[in-house]
C-alpha cells in the first residue's frame, strides 16, 4: 500500500503532479463510518476512476474536539479494504492522502479533482456558508453529499448509542457552573451548524440547583440529517432560516422535557449558551421562568428587549480568564 500514499506536506511546496495525474474522485477526511459503508462507496465510485481518501492524525472534526459523534474515520478501519483493492487487477486504485483539516482550502485551490464526495457530518457549520463551497463552485469542481451510513437502519442504530438522560440530580452550584453545564449538554447535539444547550435551575440561597437540561435535537432521530442530508444545505438556506431546519431548538426541548416530568417553572432560571432566537424568546415569554442567563449573543439581541418587556430578568454571563462578569 506504500505506493498509494501521498502526504500534502511532501508536495505543498513542490510538484503536485502525482496527485493531479490521478484525476480522482476525492473524499475529504470523513467522519467515522463502518467498513461496510466504506466498501459500499468504493463499489459505487471506483469503476469510474481512481479514488483519493483524505486522512490525518486528528481525531475529531474541526470545532468538535472530544465529541464522539464527530469522530473522524481512522485509516486503520479501512486499510485492509484499500489494500485488497490496490492488490487486485482493477486498473483504478485508492490513494491515501494525508493532510491537516486546516489545509483543505489550500488543497482545493491547488488541485482540481474529478469529483468531491462530502460525507455528511464531516464539517462545522452549513457547507454552503464555508469558504470551501466557494472554492469548489468557482473552480467548477462537481461535489455531492453522501451519507456515512449503509442504510437508515444503520443510522438509527448509531443514533441510539447517544440517547441521554435530561433529568439532573445535582447539588446547588454557582451560576457559572450551571452555564458551563449547559455548554456540556450542547456538545451532545448532532447539529453541526450550531450546538445549543440549556439548563433549568432553581435558586437556592446564592446558588442554583440544576433540575433539567436539553440540547437542540435533530428529529425524528439524531442522525436523520446526516443520512438524508441537511435541509439547510440542500436549500442553500441562510443562517437563522427556520423554514429549513433539522432540529427542535434546545429551549423547546427543555419545555417538552419539563412538561413530561411535571416540573413547575415558577421561580426558576434558564441558563443557555446562546441567547434564544426570536421564535423561542416569544415562547419563553409565556412561561413562568423568571430569568434567562446566556453567554453568546444572537439576532442582534432581539430576545433581550422582548423578554424584559415580558417581565423576565435577562443577564449575560461571561467567563473570561476565570473572572466572572455579569451584564444585565
Amino acid at each position: 500500500m506504500n505506493n498509494y500514499q501521498i502526504n500534502w506536506s511532501d508536495i505543498v511546496f513542490g510538484s503536485k503532479k502525482s496527485l493531479r495525474d490521478l484525476n480522482a474522485t476525492f473524499m475529504p477526511a470523513p467522519r467515522e463510518m463502518s467498513a461496510k459503508r466504506f466498501t459500499q462507496i468504493i463499489k459505487q465510485y471506483l469503476p469510474s476512476g481512481n479514488i483519493v481518501i483524505g486522512c490525518n492524525n486528528e481525531s475529531y472534526v474541526d470545532g468538535f474536539d472530544d465529541q464522539p459523534q464527530f469522530r473522524l474515520l481512522q485509516i486503520e478501519t479501512i486499510e485492509n479494504i484499500i489494500a485488497k483493492v490496490n492488490e487486485s487487477a482493477s486498473t483504478n486504485k485508492i490513494t491515501i492522502f494525508s493532510y491537516r483539516q486546516s489545509d483543505i482550502l489550500n488543497i482545493y485551490e491547488k488541485i482540481k479533482f474529478k469529483r468531491i464526495l462530502l460525507v455528511n457530518g464531516s464539517w462545522q457549520y452549513s457547507f454552503h456558508l464555508r469558504p470551501e463551497y466557494n472554492a469548489l463552485v468557482s473552480k467548477n469542481i462537481p461535489f455531492e453529499f453522501i451519507s456515512p451510513f449503509v442504510d437508515e437502519d444503520e443510522a438509527i442504530t448509531y443514533a441510539a448509542k447517544f440517547q441521554s438522560v435530561m433529568l439532573l440530580k445535582t447539588n446547588p452550584v454557582n451560576e457559572l457552573d450551571v452555564l458551563l453545564l449547559a455548554g456540556d449538554f450542547a456538545k451532545q447535539s448532532f447539529a453541526n451548524e450550531q450546538q445549543t444547550g440549556v439548563v433549568i435551575a432553581e435558586k437556592v440561597g446564592d446558588k442554583y440547583k440544576p433540575l433539567v437540561a436539553a440540547y437542540n435535537k435533530t428529529e425524528p432521530y439524531l442522525t436523520f440529517a446526516w443520512h438524508f442530508g441537511a435541509l439547510r444545505e440542500r436549500h442553500l438556506s441562510p443562517p437563522g432560516d427556520l423554514n429549513y431546519y433539522d432540529t427542535v431548538h434546545a429551549e423547546i426541548m427543555l419545555l417538552v422535557q419539563s412538561q413530561k416530568l411535571g416540573l413547575k417553572l415558577t421561580n426558576t432560571s434558564l441558563f443557555i449558551n446562546l441567547l434564544p432566537c426570536p421564535t423561542c424568546a416569544r415562547m419563553l415569554c409565556e412561561t413562568d421562568i423568571d430569568e434567562v442567563v446566556y453567554s453568546l449573543d444572537h439576532s442582534e439581541g432581539y430576545a433581550v428587549a422582548l423578554l424584559e418587556k415580558a417581565g423576565k430578568k435577562v443577564r449575560r454571563l461571561i467567563d473570561s480568564d476565570k473572572i466572572l462578569k455579569t451584564e444585565g
